[in-house]
């Protein structure tokens, strides 16, 4: 930077993260440092608690977890004696015995300043005031003669932070994210930061995580907004990069010159990187050797198995058929070209026998017992077993293969096609699954492992969805056809709507009546349902937590 401080270069680092694993972050945050050096950074920027990880829950209740946070920091800190950038760091940081989410300077050899979260999110999959105290209100940081506002992720959310800012006489804001994606999430975001830029006439540098952890998954599309309102900068979506921002001192103030911009995804192509990334982060950061699915030659499988090659090659993905008496020709034809179009080893494990076997064990017991449902779940229990055993022995971890609709309605079979230790499709509703599905077939995926072109045969996205655990059996027979059930379910998950309001909108009583039921009923079986990744405003899991014993049913308890 030259002398009369009007000129800037600052570093976006938009890294991926691993909760708790405080060696390898700081290897990440030194490496990006490193490389913003030798281009000549004055300053690099990364994402909010980047140091421990995004989110670290209850870790940060364990005294040796904060201590070794401390100890990387002041080791990081110690390295800016080398007359390269300054840098921004996220971590957990005790003062006077409490601990807040923070933005560190590290700067000349030491711990600069420190800026304290003000808004604790505590809503949806965010329970930071379980954990974290309430920061600050506090004014601007002066980094390399310039003066920055350090807001971090919600406080991007209201205007009281950057009006403390524009008070104090900030030049620049800067907001560290940790923002997870879900659909039309970055309109929101974009969104708050323009009003944020509109109330203060400052320009705002915007930087978010990538990766998967849990549940969750983050996208990037960091971004840069000049006083303006202007768009000047937008980093890659769904991977990790450096990005560079140049920046003049004018006689209006601080403004960046435009750089990078980064073309914004469709739906469809973000949520299936959402759905590979979620994937690839979950298997490689809990250190599995890969993944095995249960491939019906159905619709829900083959995405699954589409999704897994992409994220981890077809070398670590293992497929086995199943085929009970039921399963039909077409569907074992189906699965054996999906598997030979990805490139995937395929095991045929009849399980006609065992099933046979298991119905013979009880045959006392079930004498006068016409067969059912119990039968049904018996094959699907057997594939379980065999799946488990597979995963137990080779350690690959076993995919569960179920969609939103049909775990919303319990669909699923608890032991059987529930088993497994990640669900793709959790947060994906059957009519996306098809569209998803098409969308593969016609499109590339960022950096993909699998190949291109028509790999999902076309009869399996066609063709009747069916369960085949009786004969000539469709999903139809049992619920309304999916994109009726479909519309319905997201009328009560993400719109939180009753069954009175439904029916205004046109849809049959009794029907709507029917789904709330079968949503209600089958709460014991989500709460013990695989993790997978958040798509939707309203994701199973941390979002939607409703309790299993409950008598509440909605527009049933009110009086006529």
């Amino acid at each position: 930077m030259n002398k009369e401080t009007n000129s800037l270069s600052i570093a976006i680092a938009q890294t991926n993260p691993t909760v708790g694993d405080i060696h390898k972050n700081a290897e990440l945050i030194r490496s990006f440092r490193n490389k913003a050096g030798a281009d000549k950074a004055d300053l690099i920027i990364f994402s909010e608690l980047n140091l421990s990880g995004y989110p670290p829950e209850d870790l940060i209740l364990r005294k040796s977890f904060l201590d070794t946070v401390e100890q990387y920091a002041n080791d990081l800190a110690m390295e800016t004696n080398d007359g390269g950038p300054a840098m921004v760091i996220g971590a957990p940081w005790r003062l006077n015995g409490e601990c807040y989410n923070a933005a560190l300077v590290l700067d000349n050899g030491k711990i600069e300043t420190v800026r304290f979260k003000y808004h604790l999110p505590n809503y949806g999959v965010f329970d930071e005031k379980r954990v974290f105290q309430e920061g600050q209100l506090s004014g601007p940081v002066s980094i390399r003669g310039v003066r920055f506002s350090l807001l971090i992720c919600e406080d991007m959310w209201f205007s009281d932070v950057s009006e403390t800012a524009l008070e104090s006489g900030a030049d620049i804001l800067v907001v560290l994210n940790g923002s997870p994606y879900e659909i039309e999430k970055n309109n929101s975001r974009l969104s708050h930061a323009i009003a944020r830029v509109s109330e203060t006439k400052k320009p705002l540098i915007y930087i978010n995580q990538i990766g998967g952890q849990d549940e969750l998954v983050f996208d990037g599309g960091s971004f840069v907004l000049n006083a303006d309102r202007g768009l000047v900068v937008q980093a890659s979506w769904w991977k990790e990069v450096l990005t560079y921002t140049n920046w003049a001192k004018s006689s209006n103030g601080w403004f960046c010159k435009t750089s990078s911009l980064s073309k914004d995804l469709l739906k469809l192509e973000n949520i299936y990187n959402a759905m590979v990334l979620g994937l690839k982060d979950y298997v490689s950061k809990n250190r599995f050797p890969g993944v095995v699915i249960g491939l019906s030659g159905g619709i829900d499988s083959a995405l699954t198995a589409a999704v897994a090659v992409d994220a981890l090659g077809s070398e670590n993905v293992l497929c086995v058929m199943m085929p009970s008496p039921y399963t039909s020709n077409e569907s074992i034809e189906d699965a054996i070209l999906l598997a030979k179009n990805f490139n995937i080893r395929i095991e045929n494990i009849d399980i006609s026998e065992s099933f046979s076997s298991v119905k013979d064990s009880l045959s006392s017991l079930f004498k006068d017992k016409a067969a059912d449902l119990t039968e049904e779940n018996m094959q699907s229990r057997i594939r379980g077993l065999i799946l488990m055993s597979l995963s137990n022995k080779f350690g690959s971890m076993v995919l569960t293969t179920g969609n939103k609709s049909e775990v919303s309605v319990g669909y699923a079979t608890l032991y059987g096609d529930m088993c497994g230790g990640y669900s793709v499709l959790k947060d994906i509703y059957k009519t996306t699954v098809n569209e998803l599905c098409e969308w593969r077939n016609k499109n590339n995926v960022l950096c993909s492992l699998g190949p291109s072109g028509e790999v999902i045969p076309e009869r399996i996205i066609t063709k009747p969805p069916t369960a085949e655990l009786r004969p000539n059996q469709k999903d139809e027979d049992s619920l309304p056809p999916y994109p009726l059930l479909d519309k319905i379910l997201k009328g009560f998950i993400e719109n939180e709507m009753s069954i009175s309001s439904l029916v205004k909108e046109g849809y049959d009583h009794n029907i709507v009546k029917g789904i709330w039921r079968l949503l209600r009923n089958s709460e014991y079986k989500r709460r013990q349902s695989a993790p997978g990744v958040k798509i939707s405003n309203i994701a199973f899991g941390r979002d939607h937590r409703y309790p299993i014993t409950q008598a509440f049913n909605d527009d049933f308890n009110k009086k006529i």
